[in-house]
């Protein structure tokens, strides 16, 4: 240290603090060094050191050295706190990002912490996380070298892959970019291992945003083999994603609410909500008792309780001996804006920071009622970064509620039915159980009152109701629509059938003519909807 800043004319020594800094977060970066009393006791030696140096005592160099121990100490702080929540992989991951948000102003700190939650994601299990990091890694390096003028382009080639990367614009040029050796072959190094990592992720569509940055280096270099190798794992992608699609039976997550209340147990964390991305198809009940059982060994069995009614909680309600954690389901959210541009299941879960959960209620006081006084409130959640990213859980910054009376419920089920018989009808193979479930669920006489109980409520003149005239025609249209996506889902059922099947298509068939005849008999109209004819004619069938 004290040759480092002589070296600099007694201005700094930088150089020696970052490599320290850099070299402790290694060692401890997988909790190794928490608690080490001697590597205190060495802490307090080198400080001795520095004040007792009188060729030193009237510059800054001891309080530099000061400075360096008492950011060393709250790394090793940091990491004790790390141990204390050893078990808790959400904590745990929370605690290494801090560290490495505090130094994303130095590429070197921030990658060692980066490589270890990536290190810490992968014995979870959670790919898609520890994918991210190595993309924030890779950007991090792309960054660098763009601001040196060795390489085409920095973070904004990574906003493709995820819109998170903006974070990596931290660097600074002076402090932040000395003492650090990044090259072309480091970056490439690293962008080949965010190609493996996206495709253990099942992340097929983001491989080629990383393939497009190293082709050109390989082309360069005339590194053929190795751009065949790329060329064939861009090709099984591209398969994977069509096999996917087809398919429907990749599943990129779960997510659930998750807010905290006791403050003698959660302590900061009172009171806050979060967005848990979990694994694949994980229930409510699953995610819940995973979380009973954390909690549980950290603060007594007995003195942690489960909320999932998805009601608001009013924190003063609640006994303060005992800790709370509130779990509710939650489905990725899009407004008419961006409804359209997500096409497919991969578009549906990537990049996606608005989430939506529904409390069913009446005016009455009750959960649940007959049609006519069935409300809900539907609460949009927005987090503070985009899924997926470098954590599992993101901290919700924002939320809206839309209200919506009777008939808004009405014509949001018939619209939500009508999307799942299309969709259904609209797969490149169709399968044949789930349409003739929602085939059933649709039109059975068994469970007609579904759509016909909204019908007979909203759309029958007979029956005075406060629904305004517009929301009624409203309705008609979403039935239309209904008819025609039950009328197609029988045609397809019929081609795919075999012959023992017969007789129960036949009873499908009999019980749609006789709900769209009830149909029509409630709005005074006869009912038609569009039907393809053997040889490609569109005909109008009506009732």
């Amino acid at each position: 240290m004290r040759n480092n800043y002589e070296f600099t004319k007694r201005k700094t020594f930088l150089r020696t603090h970052l490599q320290i800094i850099i070299a402790v977060s290694q060692l401890i970066s997988d909790v190794a060094l928490t608690g080490s009393s001697r590597f205190q006791e060495s802490l307090s030696i080198i400080n001795n050191f520095a004040n007792s140096d009188k060729a030193m005592k009237s510059t800054a160099f001891p309080g530099e050295v000061k400075g360096l121990t008492m950011r060393i100490r709250t790394v090793l702080m940091a990491t004790a706190q790390m141990r204390e929540h050893e078990k808790d992989p959400e904590m745990l991951l929370d605690l290494q990002y801090s560290l490495a948000r505090s130094y994303a102003s130095t590429p070197e700190l921030r990658r060692t912490w980066l490589d270890s939650m990536a290190r810490a994601h992968l014995k979870n299990g959670d790919l898609s996380e520890a994918a991210m990091c190595y993309v924030h890694v890779a950007a991090l390096v792309a960054e660098y070298l763009y601001r040196k003028k060795l390489f085409p382009c920095g973070l904004t080639a990574f906003k493709k892959v995820t819109l998170n990367i903006e974070e990596e614009a931290a660097m600074k040029e002076d402090a932040g970019m000395q003492d650090v050796y990044y090259t072309e072959e480091v970056l490439v190094d690293h962008l080949e291992v965010c190609v493996e990592a996206l495709w253990k992720a099942e992340r097929y569509e983001l491989i080629t945003h990383i393939a497009k940055l190293i082709i050109p280096i390989y082309e360069k270099r005339h590194e053929y083999e190795k751009l065949s190798r790329l060329y064939d794992t861009l090709h099984r992608a591209y398969n994977k994603i069509m096999e996917v699609i087809q398919s429907g039976r990749r599943l990129l997550g779960t997510y659930f609410r998750v807010a905290f209340y006791g403050q003698g147990f959660f302590e900061e964390e009172d009171g806050k909500e979060y967005i848990y991305k979990e694994p694949k198809l994980t229930g409510l009940s699953e995610i819940s008792q995973r979380l009973l059982t954390l909690y549980g060994d950290k603060f007594g069995p007995e003195n942690v309780k489960i909320i999932q009614d998805s009601n608001k909680v009013n924190p003063k309600e609640l006994d303060s001996r005992f800790a709370y954690v509130q779990v509710t389901f939650v489905k990725p959210y899009f407004d008419e804006k961006e409804a359209p541009e997500k096409k497919t299941d991969f578009e549906k879960c990537h990049n996606i920071r608005n989430f939506v959960f529904e409390t069913p209620y009446t005016l009455s006081g009750k959960k649940h009622g007959g049609v006519e006084e069935q409300c809900k409130r539907r609460t949009v959640l927005t987090t503070a970064n985009t899924f997926p990213y470098v954590k599992k859980r993101i901290e919700v910054k924002g939320e809206r509620q839309v209200e919506l009376k009777p008939v808004d419920v009405a014509i949001d089920e018939m619209r939500a039915r009508t999307a799942e018989l299309t969709k259904l009808c609209s797969s490149q193979e169709v399968d044949m159980i789930q349409l003739q479930l929602k085939l059933q669920g649709c039109v059975s006489v068994q469970v007609n009152a579904g759509p016909m109980a909204y019908a007979r409520a909203f759309l029958d003149d007979s029956k005075s109701n406060s629904s305004s005239s517009k929301k009624v025609k409203e309705l008609k249209e979403v039935f239309r629509h209904f008819v025609e996506a039950c009328s197609m889902a029988l045609d397809i059922n019929e081609r795919i059938i075999k012959e023992d099947q017969f007789e129960y298509h036949e009873g499908l068939k009999s019980n749609f003519k006789d709900m769209v005849k009830e149909l029509s008999d409630i709005i005074h109209e006869q009912v038609t909807w569009e039907r393809a004819g053997k040889w490609g004619h569109t005909f109008f069938i009506h009732i």
